[in-house]
């Protein structure tokens, strides 16, 4: 058998991550570091397959069911490119021409859609108390419909980014750095600022920076949180990563100052978000349908960022980390000032430096995304690969 493969498999069997069989992924701290490691193990072995040229369709019909109620780029391909990775045929649920416009509930909707599909991604991020809480609801209305004999399986929920956390995201991140600095093991002290930048555009979702806070505190990291007074994130994921830096090992501070973030920080990751009171306040007005409300609220956060222009990632920031050259890191799309935009969250000339890492950080994406189905459809998963390798299947025919 391939060595390197094998490498994969017995990581694989020294982790115990038997409860993601059949299960879910909601948010990251919701994993132990041994289901954690897992994804980022089938993620690393399912890329060296394909990079290698085997196959690794382990599924010969099913869909995969996409619903995205928030316009999306690279998620919506890493999905995609996921589910069919594994053998899946993707189809995206229109709401707006389904019969969810007609009243059909969330439970009737579920189940009509999962009746061959083995997998549902949802982003659902815009409005708080809204997106988790509806990826429940349809995790609770599938698992119904298979104990009830409706569905011959119970599809899982793979979080594609809802209002509290954006895992897929993160995870593709923490591989990312894994793999820029050589290994977990070498992530202890590493300094990693998540700060907040200008945007000239308003309503950004908050799970990113709390998805990242949530996680990266896992590795014995010094994340530092910086935004201007008024963008704080949710509290309780602020606990999260409390509690996570003390059982790593690491610490985790805030700040309302860019500058003290970035001093001698090994990773960057400027990213603009919204006040977490004004989501609030936004989900109560999209909920009154008041339009009139949401104008004025708009125009309201248009100008507070505006008073925070200073906060960007400059070319003189970036000379104040580690030896003037940390990891710039980013979701995509960044607001780039005198590209996308006329003032942004980034210098141009940071942005194109850093352009191939950044492109490299969202090619873990499909790989994390396939990893959470392969862990969730798979009893034993070192098994699989295991059969995969031996099958001798080509991608593409030689």
């Amino acid at each position: 058998m391939d060595a390197k493969l094998q490498g994969y498999i017995d990581k694989l069997n020294a982790l115990n991550f038997k409860e993601m069989y059949n299960g879910d992924f909601f948010l990251t701290w919701e994993k132990t570091d041994d289901e954690i490691e897992a994804v980022f193990t089938v993620a690393d072995a399912l890329r060296y397959m394909r990079e290698n040229n085997i196959s690794t369709k382990v599924f010969e019909s099913g869909l995969g069911i996409s619903l995205f109620r928030d316009n999306s780029t690279r998620t919506r391909f890493s999905f995609a490119s996921a589910c069919n990775l594994l053998g899946l045929e993707v189809q995206d649920l229109d709401e707006g021409k389904s019969q969810v416009a007609h009243g059909e509930t969330v439970r009737e909707t579920a189940n009509m859609i999962s009746f061959m599909a083995d997998v549902i991604g949802i982003r659902d991020d815009m409005y708080i108390g809204k997106g988790n809480k509806y990826m429940h609801e349809v995790v609770d209305a599938v698992t119904e419909g298979n104990k009830d004999g409706i569905l011959e399986q119970k599809p899982t929920l793979v979080n594609l980014q809802c209002d509290i956390d954006h895992p897929t995201q993160a995870m593709a991140d923490m591989l990312h750095i894994i793999h820029e600095f050589g290994g977990v093991e070498n992530l202890k002290g590493k300094k990693l600022a998540m700060t907040w930048a200008y945007s000239p555009s308003y309503g950004k979702p908050l799970s990113v920076p709390q998805g990242i806070i949530g996680l990266m505190t896992r590795f014995g990291m010094d994340v530092v949180l910086a935004h201007p007074e008024g963008y704080e994130v949710f509290e309780d994921v602020e606990k999260v990563a409390e509690e996570n830096a003390k059982k790593s090992g690491g610490s985790f501070k805030k700040t309302n100052n860019m500058a003290e973030a970035f001093k001698d920080a090994d990773i960057v990751y400027p990213k603009s978000w919204a006040p977490f009171a004004a989501m609030e306040k936004r989900t109560e007005l999209y909920g009154n349908g008041d339009t009139e409300g949401i104008k004025a609220l708009e125009k309201e956060l248009l100008a507070q960022n505006a008073e925070h222009k200073d906060w960007a990632c400059t070319e003189e920031l970036m000379a104040t980390t580690k030896d003037g050259k940390a990891l710039y890191m980013h979701c995509l799309p960044a607001d780039i000032s005198g590209v996308s935009c006329e003032e942004g969250e980034v210098d141009a000339s940071v942005f194109d430096r850093y352009r191939d890492p950044l492109y490299k950080e969202a090619s873990f994406k499909p790989y994390i995304i396939a990893a959470m189905i392969f862990l969730a459809k798979f009893e034993n998963p070192q098994e699989i690969l295991k059969k995969l390798e031996e099958r001798g299947m080509s991608r593409i025919f030689e």
